[in-house]
């Protein structure tokens, strides 16, 4: 039975893919639309997960206000996947022309030089366009990809990605890390998907007033490859339904605290790690709290939403943490 569901899961992908591309795309928009509604008046434990995460972006909220922004996530989300259906058929001037890119000219005239950057992000907005976008305009784009049940769904969705133009690394590989820290020293672009922390290794941070684990990923290949480590936010500005412009905003490079010479080194080490991460964190709180709808975290985050039972990401929905 297992296999069975596993074909199933995998033929299905394959069907949605080729039917995302098959019909005119404000057809395609309006139907994901009209499916996040769909599954907003059915709800349920992933739909009740938005609500609450959604909750510390809005905490003076009503009722309904709440209710509307977990509608427009929703609608968010599926946009979303729409968009990772029809990306493979974008022309490149498409993937370019769609997004408006803020602050990243220093990001930029670092990786002249050169030398790679870590990126902390969020999944927040579409990160799979941002990279492909990232790829052309930056430079080459290394990532993490968590495994995936079916084994036939994560290989598409790593065909996926090789596709827009990102080198995949599995998450939990002895040889991943060291992969990523070599090429971020040769020149790469390397973002590692933070604000979950899928290793059980990460850093407790304040996240939208409450204390949160994130991937200690980010600031630990900065340090190791020696690279700047820059956060980067994603959104969706313009009406849903139809063709939107994919925000990419680059904020400013998070730079080491001085050493302390009283600290042992490993200590001071981790120090700089748990105060790096928490200044990513700090941006992209600010980025979600300004743009709630386009958190796509259907999880818990929170520590008092963490049963163990609710499932993790949808297939490839997540490039990872690093270790």
């Amino acid at each position: 039975m297992s296999g069975t569901r596993d074909d199933l899961a995998a033929a299905g992908l394959r069907l949605a893919w080729r039917l995302a591309r098959a019909v005119p795309e404000p057809l395609a928009l309006t139907l994901a639309e009209r499916a996040a509604d769909r599954l907003h008046a059915r709800g349920g434990d992933r739909v009740e997960q938005l609500r609450a995460n959604l909750r510390r972006t809005r905490p003076q909220a009503g009722p309904a206000e709440l209710d509307a922004l977990v509608r427009e996530g929703l609608r968010s989300y599926a946009r979303y996947w729409c968009d990772v259906f029809r990306l493979p058929a974008w022309s490149r001037e498409r993937v370019l022309a769609d997004v408006r890119a803020v602050g990243a000219e220093p990001l930029r005239e670092h990786l002249r030089s050169g030398r790679g950057a870590a990126v902390f992000l969020g999944h927040l907005g579409n990160w799979d366009h941002g990279a492909a976008w990232s790829a052309t305009e930056l430079a080459p784009v290394v990532t993490v990809a968590e495994r995936l049940r079916p084994e036939a769904v994560f290989e598409q969705f790593l065909a996926f990605r090789r596709r827009l133009g990102m080198e995949v690394l599995p998450l939990g590989d002895p040889g991943t890390f060291p992969a990523l820290v070599r090429r971020a020293r040769a020149g790469a672009l390397v973002p590692l998907l933070a604000d979950r922390d899928l290793s059980g290794s990460g850093v407790p941070v304040r996240f939208l007033g409450e204390t949160v684990r994130m991937a200690a990923g980010p600031a630990v290949l900065a340090l190791t490859a020696r690279v700047p480590l820059f956060p980067i936010s994603v959104w969706y500005e313009g009406p849903a339904a139809r063709p939107r412009t994919l925000v990419v905003e680059v904020g400013e490079e998070v730079r080491r605290p001085p050493a302390d010479p009283a600290r042992p080194a490993r200590e001071d080490r981790d120090a700089a790690v748990a105060a790096m991460t928490q200044a990513c964190a700090d941006v992209l709180a600010a980025a979600v709290r300004a743009h709630p709808q386009d958190w796509h975290v259907l999880q818990p985050v929170f520590a008092g939403d963490a049963p163990a039972d609710v499932p993790g990401d949808a297939p490839g929905n997540a490039p990872g943490n690093a270790p």
